[in-house]
């Protein structure tokens, strides 16, 4: 029986009302949420394994929106089912195998596209948490058009290929995650110095654990909330200064 990695129960959510609203865009189902004045600028956010419905995540989306950028969480699964909290950790190796978030190309290149042509973005960055974080680092070593990303505790493959980014990428963690340990994100800043020709910063949030910096407000421990909300702020900033 593997652990459990996300710490927070995600059965027991208080129910999140949206801003945005539900489009879809060629074979993908997508959430958007628009600023309340026109921009061209934008932010694509990657779910996490609880897919593009879960309401921590539409609460992200809503926020980076206010923010004053046309946001948007497309469904990556494709329309397959997401992970549960009721399903088994046994089976979580296979579900990955299914849901590889190294494939996600033409999904970013798809919600592109439409943020181009039907919103009129110029400038687009992406935000991406666990398994969306995995996906942002991926996106970032290949895709030039998305020009900053965030990777919220993506567990990290290591690989010589993993580390020359093509633009900006600040690489959050929580420090009692127990799904990637100190020493991965030591080595990764050691790569990222050794290979990165392009802004990047990794930072660790004491005490914080796998899923922490989309929890909403009412399902904050108060110990926690000023490390989510500096992560959350942290990554607003990130974007703020490259997109």
């Amino acid at each position: 029986q593997m652990a459990d990695p996300f710490l927070y129960n995600t059965g027991e959510r208080s129910p999140y009302g949206c801003l945005g609203h539900e489009v879809q865009i060629e074979y993908l189902k997508a959430y958007v949420c628009r600023p309340s004045f026109y921009t061209d600028k934008a932010v694509i956010v990657a779910h996490d394994v609880f897919g593009w419905r879960f309401p921590d995540i539409r609460y992200v989306v809503d926020l980076i929106a206010s923010h004053g950028y046309i946001t948007i969480c497309p469904d990556f699964f494709k329309g397959t089912e997401p992970w549960k909290s009721t399903d088994h950790w046994s089976d979580f190796a296979d579900w990955m195998k299914h849901h590889d978030p190294m494939k996600v190309d033409k999904e970013a290149d798809v919600v592109l596209k439409y943020l181009k042509e039907q919103c009129g973005a110029k400038k687009i960055g992406i935000a991406g948490f666990s398994w969306g974080g995995m996906a942002v680092h991926h996106l970032m070593l290949k895709n030039p058009q998305l020009t900053a990303g965030v990777s919220l505790y993506g567990i990290i493959r290591d690989s010589e290929e993993r580390y020359n980014l093509l633009n900006p990428t600040f690489f959050i963690f929580g420090e009692k995650d127990h799904t990637i340990s100190l020493d991965q994100i030591f080595l990764l800043e050691e790569k990222l110095k050794q290979y990165c020709k392009v802004p990047y910063k990794i930072k660790v949030y004491p005490g914080q654990v796998h899923g922490f910096a989309q929890l909403k407000p009412e399902d904050m421990k108060p110990d926690d909330k000023p490390y989510i909300e500096e992560a959350r702020r942290d990554m607003i900033d990130w974007i703020k200064m490259f997109v």
